[in-house]
């Protein structure tokens, strides 16, 4: 046995007694203290009750809109926005699969033929012809001593599910998106139709006061308060209409497809309703199902492992490597050749001095995981304000809602009273336009509160984490 198969063999011995060494900080999940239960009072259907995952998963199916779950199927099947986050889960992926594969040894393979003439002693025409034929195969392995590429592999891990995560994060947020600007779109149609019955209504009480001018029964001053009226109502057409093309286009681009080519949604339809009741579970649960925080966590765990890649520069390296090739002076003869040339090598490299660039480069990996964490910390508080914020938002909307339809409906009866009065000849014009303008106000208002009551249940589904698992996400790993 030669002094470098001596060497290569120790070498292998030390590599098994620290197998199990990895310098570093070992990750360890951050503890967190999540409340009993939401600060916000369980009001307007809500209940404390965990929902269960397939609920969670697919919440608009509780509005009961087939229109609306066909076109979230094609926002996932076709957004580009999910497209790229499902490219970057991809490209995750690949560096996950390098940083395992430096862990293992490298095999190369070279070959080589080699003509030559050597001349007479005479002069430089004649002579022999010589031909050599070779074959090497060359290995070499960077032995993981201290564990930096066990840890690079950690951290490759961590972005992985970083990466996986944040796939699901765009997806909630995707899917919010589309149900909020949907029913944005049946809002702006509910209240062009709302404009265009008032604009009915008050050009009959325009012909009515015409009449009544022209009778003699009023003055000028009614027909032209009426027609002012008209005419403010009907100012608010464009701005309706603009609206709704608007939130159309918005809409068309979330599923991936050219501006105008909705052309499903010409047709008016009902704004969403609500179900019955809606469960939220408790504050732990969001903070297990947000995709958001989890991503935090993972980047946590990719940052501490980062600190274990930078502190194995600080010990020496080892590697092994072997040669074994093979010569003759003909091809076929290559596999009997006449000469063969075997080696193995072990090395060893430590940095002695670099004027602390290592040691800074730990505290680097250091910052960077404490703010990870301070990250991972903060999402999780955003996190809790979000779904606070959105329980009293989604509760109170209601209340508004309930209030705002008994004064619709005491306005309705207000303005045909108003009406029929004026023309009997019982009150004056400015009632009327007192009760028409109201009218048209209030059943503006709860339209869009309508709109606002499924718009924050939706914002509701999407600060507690809702529609990341479904089948069509793409997301099979």
């Amino acid at each position: 046995m030669t002094e470098t198969t001596k060497l290569a063999g120790m070498v292998l011995v030390l590599v098994l007694l620290l197998a199990g060494c990895a310098v570093g900080p070992d990750y360890r999940t951050p503890e967190v203290s999540a409340p009993a239960a939401w600060h916000s009072t369980m009001k307007g259907g809500l209940k404390s009750v965990s929902p269960e995952a397939a609920q969670l998963a697919r919440w608009w199916d509780g509005l009961d809109d087939p229109q609306l779950s066909r076109l979230i199927d094609q926002a996932v099947a076709n957004n580009p926005d999910l497209k790229l986050a499902q490219a970057r889960l991809s490209e995750a992926r690949a560096r996950r699969g390098v940083s395992a594969a430096d862990r293992f040894p490298t095999l190369n393979a070279r070959a080589g033929a080699n003509r030559s003439r050597s001349s007479e002693e005479t002069g430089f025409g004649g002579g022999s012809i010589g031909e050599t034929w070779s074959a090497q195969f060359d290995a070499s392995w960077e032995l993981d001593v201290f564990g930096g590429k066990r840890r690079a592999l950690e951290a490759a891990d961590a972005s992985l599910e970083a990466s996986r995560e944040d796939l699901r994060d765009v997806q909630v947020s995707l899917l919010a998106e589309v149900a909020l600007n949907y029913v944005e779109l049946r809002s702006y149609q509910a209240r062009l139709a709302i404009a265009l019955s008032n604009l009915a209504t008050q050009t009959e009480t325009w012909q009515i006061a015409r009449w009544r001018h022209e009778a003699g029964l009023t003055t000028q001053l009614d027909e032209d308060q009426a027609l002012l009226n008209l005419e403010q109502t009907r100012s608010q057409l464009p701005a309706l209409q603009t609206g709704l093309e608007q939130s159309k286009n918005r809409l068309a681009v979330l599923l991936g497809r050219k501006p105008g080519e909705l052309t499903e949604l010409e047709a008016p339809a009902a704004i969403p309703h609500i179900p019955v009741e809606v469960a939220v579970g408790i504050p732990a649960d969001t903070l297990r199902n947000r995709p958001d925080l989890r991503r935090a966590e993972r980047q946590l765990a990719a940052a501490t492992a980062q600190v274990g890649v930078a502190t194995a520069a600080l010990y020496p390296n080892f590697s092994l490597s072997g040669t074994l090739g093979l010569q003759a002076l003909s091809s076929a003869n290559l596999l009997q050749a006449s000469a063969r040339m075997f080696s193995v090598a072990a090395n060893a490299g430590w940095v002695l001095f670099d004027a602390g660039r290592i040691r800074q480069n730990i505290e680097v990996q250091n910052a960077l995981q404490q703010q990870a964490l301070i990250r991972y910390e903060s999402a999780v508080l955003g996190a809790l304000r979000d779904v606070e914020n959105a329980l009293v938002a989604y509760a109170e909307e209601q209340n508004r809602r309930v209030a705002l339809a008994a004064a619709v409906q005491a306005a309705q009866s207000a303005a045909g009273l108003a009406a029929s009065q004026y023309a009997a000849g019982l009150i004056d014009f400015q009632a009327v336009l007192d009760t028409q303008r109201s009218l048209l106000n209030l059943q503006d208002q709860l339209s869009q509160s309508e709109a606002a009551v499924t718009s924050n249940l939706a914002r509701l589904y999407k600060t507690l984490g809702g529609g990341w698992a479904t089948e069509a996400s793409g997301d099979k790993s």
